[in-house]
Formats: C-alpha cells, sequence, structure tokens
C-alpha cells in the first residue's frame, strides 16, 4: 500500500513532466530542435499564475494568466529569434533556445528576486478511498491537466490547423506545395506549446515553491519524456511523462529525493535499448 500511494502521488507529478515533454516534442515535430526555454516559460506561467490567483483569489484566473504569458513569451521569442534563425543548424537554434531562457530566468529574477513564493490555497481533509489517500487538490490539479490535454489533442487532431501542424511534421516540403501556409502553422504551433508550458508551470508551482530556477530543474526529465515517448509523437510524450513521474516517486524510498531525477533517465535508457523509437516513435527511412 505504501508504494501505491507513491504511485498515485507521482500521477500529478508525471502530467507536470508530461505537459512539458508536450511543449518540447511539438516544437521539435515542427520546428526541428529542441527548445530549452520550455522550463523558464513554465517558470514564468507559474509566477504568472501566482500574481493573479493573489490579486483575485481565483485560481481558474491563475490558470488563465499562466496559459496566457507562456504563450505570449513563446511567441515573442518566435517572432523576435527563431523566425529570424530559420534555416539555420541544429545546434545554434538549440543555443538560441538556451539563450531565450536565460534572459527569461535573468527577468525574473530581478523582477521578484530569489526569494521561494507559495501559493496560497486553502486547506483540506484527503479523501480515503481503498487506504490511498488523495488530496482535492490533486485531483484538481489532475482534472485540470486532463482538460488541458483533451484541448490540446482536440487542436492537434480534430482542426484543421492541427491537421496543418500534423502535415508540416510529417513532411514540410509537400504541406508547403499543397498550400499550407508555415508562417500560420509556426504560430499556432508556438502558441499551442506556451499554454501546455503555462498549465505544467502553474501546476508545477502549486505542488512546489515557486522560484526563477524550477522550470529549469524539470527541463531534463522533460527532454527525457520527449525522447521516450518518441519524438514528435505527443500523446507518447505524455504518458512517458506519467511513466517517469511515477517511477520518480516510487523510487525515492530507495535513492532519496535528491537522486530521484536520475532515474528519468535510467528509464528511458532501459526502454530505448529495447525499442529505440520510444514508445510511440515512427521508424523514419532514409536514402
Amino acid at each position: 500500500m505504501f508504494y501505491a500511494q507513491l504511485a498515485v502521488n507521482g500521477v500529478v507529478q508525471g502530467l507536470v513532466v508530461g505537459l512539458a515533454a508536450l511543449a518540447i516534442t511539438l516544437v521539435f515535430g515542427i520546428a526541428r530542435f529542441p527548445n530549452a526555454a520550455t522550463g523558464d516559460a513554465m517558470t514564468l506561467g507559474a509566477y504568472s499564475g501566482l500574481l493573479a490567483q493573489r490579486a483575485t483569489g481565483s485560481l481558474a484566473v491563475g490558470g488563465a494568466a499562466s496559459i496566457l504569458a507562456a504563450a505570449a513569451v513563446l511567441l515573442l521569442a518566435y517572432v523576435t529569434v527563431f523566425r529570424r534563425l530559420a534555416g539555420r543548424s541544429v545546434v545554434a537554434l538549440l543555443v538560441a533556445s538556451i539563450g531565450v531562457g536565460f534572459v527569461i530566468r535573468a527577468v525574473l529574477g530581478v523582477a521578484f528576486g530569489h526569494s521561494q513564493m507559495v501559493f496560497q490555497l486553502p486547506l483540506a481533509r484527503p479523501y480515503v478511498i481503498g487506504g490511498l489517500r488523495i488530496t482535492p487538490l490533486d485531483l484538481q490539479l489532475a482534472g485540470i491537466a486532463v482538460a488541458a490535454l483533451a484541448v490540446a489533442f482536440a487542436i492537434l487532431y480534430l482542426t484543421p490547423i492541427g491537421r496543418q501542424m500534423r502535415a508540416v511534421a510529417d513532411d514540410a516540403d509537400l504541406a508547403r506545395a499543397s498550400g499550407i501556409r508555415p508562417d500560420r502553422v509556426m504560430l499556432a504551433m508556438w502558441a499551442l506549446a506556451g499554454a501546455a508550458a503555462g498549465v505544467g508551470g502553474l501546476m508545477l508551482g502549486i505542488k512546489a515553491i515557486v522560484s526563477p530556477e524550477i522550470g529549469w530543474e524539470l527541463l531534463l526529465p522533460a527532454f527525457a519524456a520527449a525522447i521516450l515517448g518518441g519524438i514528435g509523437s505527443p500523446i507518447g510524450a505524455v504518458l512517458a511523462g506519467l511513466v517517469l513521474g511515477v517511477a520518480q516517486e516510487v523510487s525515492t524510498p530507495f535513492v532519496g529525493f535528491t537522486y530521484k531525477i536520475a532515474l528519468s533517465f535510467v528509464v528511458m535508457l532501459a526502454v530505448l535499448l529495447v525499442r529505440p523509437r520510444g514508445l510511440l516513435g515512427r521508424i523514419e527511412a532514409t536514402r
């Protein structure tokens, strides 16, 4: 029962990692580079949600602020930086994204300092279901994450712009020849990636503490989940995030809180040795 409780606790953390991995895999699948600014966009989402929640007393308003802020900063980064570097090497774009992340982190550090901040939320008695203790806050956060993922996947698979994004991810040249406008697709993709990062940042800030480094510290597990799920597979990224989140929590009694992050890479390596393309990745033929 103890390990079952740890697994339940790991679900919310896994959803946070899954949302970050979704943002990473969207950018990689369409823009073709790993966006290292994802973690800092999550941090901005956490701060925006915290300030909005304190000002209004509403977590829903805080969530909206998180989504808008993270989406806006990634759109701004695309317009001012990444679009100007289109066609450059993956390394150049990766380094540029690291620089964007440093700028976001530095601005947050100057604006708010490095003191730890927390969401002011009412305490509530946990529910006991089959011997497992589940807090109302965890249920709310899981509901927020599931709703956000449902909207994201509905956009990706049920709307014209989502079909265009998937067409560009499959074959950018063919999509362009078919009349798809790359700029419009890129704007939609960056907005969607920012929204996913914003929701993940809100959840991360609520579950932990808000400081300028929280998103950066989650970046490595998020990259591990994106690789484990199969690069370019949104569903795989979320599933891998859940797997890693639960695995980290279950491993805590053995490796401690400090080193549980390393388990993400152990699990990733073990799966990739058996299935090199990841959980839901596709094999790409080359000539």
